[in-house]
């Protein structure tokens, strides 16, 4: 029997996360340290699964099947594509950060007479979200990745209402009741889209008498599945409507700048580098894959709505107060773009949606993370409370610009190829949507630029003046996400050779091809070539 690889790399985060939890009050380090080096343990595994990986292989490869609710044709399948692979080695790779970078910030306040929750149920959270995300990624059963889908907002729910940030403005009972309303609007906005997909699921059973994917694609693909053309467009709109509030895709998304805005950086990089993936990962693999047809007669509306959020994020972004909040505007502008990279239908625009969910993972993490080092030591997220950090904290201004740059996709860092690739994929079946998304990034390079400037530069407030520069640990937070964003913009070809096979499958499934060059252009034997 082979050893089932997949199944592990999601289990061993969740055996971490009960163990964590049950350290004793007292060993709040000891938890800290258990909890980090089973996110390393992840990591080696999701590394494992890279290089075992062939991208020239099978669709799925390290597939695993169990019988699990035989009535119901419910099995445990477990696969992964290129997509797969990559995602959860983001998610793999982002979490050890997220862990190191808030290794205080569940620590209980002394000097309050309410004691936070328990530390080891902040780190014990984030290992069960990462397990709930890494098997998302992993299930090739519909009605098993549901259930991770939804499972994944309790622990969620948990981090953004018990354990908020700190830097608030109001008092303690203001700052708990912001939390808590961040904490129920995430919940019930994606409860709703649960419920919705829930009853597309079943209505999936019904028309195909099982949930398997693999099963499902090749049936349709060989014309022995009969689905109604009405019944796989409502299907479809089941699906997506859960996917684009997770995404989140506008106008769904107004729970993502207070979920972020009320949560720990960490936490808020969790959100949106790690938990949102899985519903624009969902939208390549089971829209695309389970309903092709619906999702091209789809597709004038899904482009309408991820320009809207392109400019919509962005110009929001450009009049944000609050550091945070500015971050979670610039993500919607960015989910944007994957969408739109993904109803394209290009080879292009999907290879490149799939590297901008990597890259904007990368990024997010990196500036939201020193942002959130920026804010521990002035105990502000309002960015007029900031100037002249560069004086006083050069490092931590140097991370802060770089992670900024990587946001507004500057060449030479990673974010720059996949936005590009959306870009060119868009315009070459349309043209036009192509050229109105690319006001986003001028967007994006206003508001990167104007919070560099008025939280780094100019007159060195006197709340800043005696601001510390990055410590150890948090220089070490930093500074691989940093040599990632260069190194993958300078050769982004170590993750688009894992990623192009599997987009030329997902191109098979909605039976699209690159549309051909316009433009005649000379071959080399001289020839005219169209």
């Amino acid at each position: 029997m082979n050893f089932p690889l997949l199944t592990v790399t999601a289990a061993v985060p969740a055996v971490g996360a009960i163990l964590t939890a049950a350290v004793p009050a007292a060993r709040r380090t000891a938890a800290k340290w258990l909890a980090l080096l089973f996110s390393l343990a992840t990591l080696a595994l999701a590394v494992l699964i890279a290089v075992r990986f062939e991208p020239g292989g099978d669709r799925y490869q390290l597939t695993e099947s169990r019988s699990w609710i035989a009535d119901f044709g419910v099995r445990y399948e477990l696969g992964v594509d290129g997509i797969g692979v990559v995602l959860i080695g983001l998610t793999a790779l982002l979490i050890p950060f997220v862990i190191a970078a808030g290794w205080h910030d569940a620590d209980p306040l002394e000097t309050s007479s309410k004691r936070w929750r328990p530390t080891q149920g902040f780190f014990a959270l984030i290992l069960m979200v990462e397990a709930m995300v890494i098997i998302s990624f992993e299930a090739t059963d519909v009605f098993l990745f549901y259930i991770f889908f939804e499972a994944m907002l309790i622990p969620m729910y948990f981090l953004i209402g018990g354990f908020g940030d700190r830097a608030h403005s109001g008092s303690d009972e203001n700052a708990a009741a912001q939390r808590s309303y961040a904490a129920v609007k995430f919940l019930l906005y994606n409860l709703v889209g649960g419920l919705i997909m829930l009853a597309a699921v079943i209505g999936l059973y019904v028309v195909a008498g099982n949930f398997s994917l693999q099963e499902i694609t090749a049936a349709r693909a060989a014309g022995t599945l009969d689905m109604a053309t009405n019944t796989e467009r409502l299907l479809f709109l089941g699906f997506f409507f859960a996917f684009a509030v997770k995404a989140p895709l506008w106008p769904l998304h107004t729970w993502l700048p207070n979920a972020m805005g009320e949560s720990t950086a960490p936490v808020a990089v969790l959100i949106t580098a790690v938990v949102d993936k899985v519903g624009t990962f969902a939208m390549l693999r089971f829209c695309l894959g389970l309903f092709p047809d619906a999702s091209k007669w789809a597709t004038p509306v899904i482009l309408v709505l991820a320009l809207i959020s392109i400019v919509y994020g962005a110009l929001v972004a450009v009049g944000q107060r609050d550091i945070k909040r500015l971050v979670a505007y610039a993500s919607i502008s960015h989910f944007g773009f994957i969408i739109l990279g993904i109803f394209a239908m290009t080879s292009q625009g999907q290879s490149g949606a799939t590297l901008y969910m990597v890259n904007h993972g990368l990024s997010t993490a990196a500036l939201m993370l020193v942002a959130g080092f920026l804010i521990s030591r002035r105990g502000s997220r309002l960015i007029a409370d900031y100037g002249g950090v560069q004086k006083v904290a050069p490092v931590l201004a140097g991370t802060f610009l770089i992670g900024g740059l990587a946001t507004l996709s500057l060449p030479g860092l990673a974010p720059f190829v996949s936005e590009f690739l959306v870009l060119v994929g868009t315009f070459a079946r349309y043209p036009v949507v192509g050229i109105i998304a690319t006001i986003g990034i001028v967007l994006a390079a206003l508001y990167t630029l104007v919070l560099y400037q008025r939280t780094m530069t100019g007159p060195v407030k006197e709340e800043v003046r005696t601001m510390p520069d990055l410590r150890l640990r948090e220089v070490l937070v930093v500074a691989p996400l940093i040599a990632l964003l260069i190194g993958l913009g300078v050769y982004p070809k170590v993750l688009t050779d894992i990623v192009n096979p599997a987009v030329e499958h997902t191109m098979s499934d909605v039976k699209q091809t690159d549309p051909k060059p316009e433009v005649a252009v000379e071959a080399k034997n001289g020839e005219a070539a169209k």
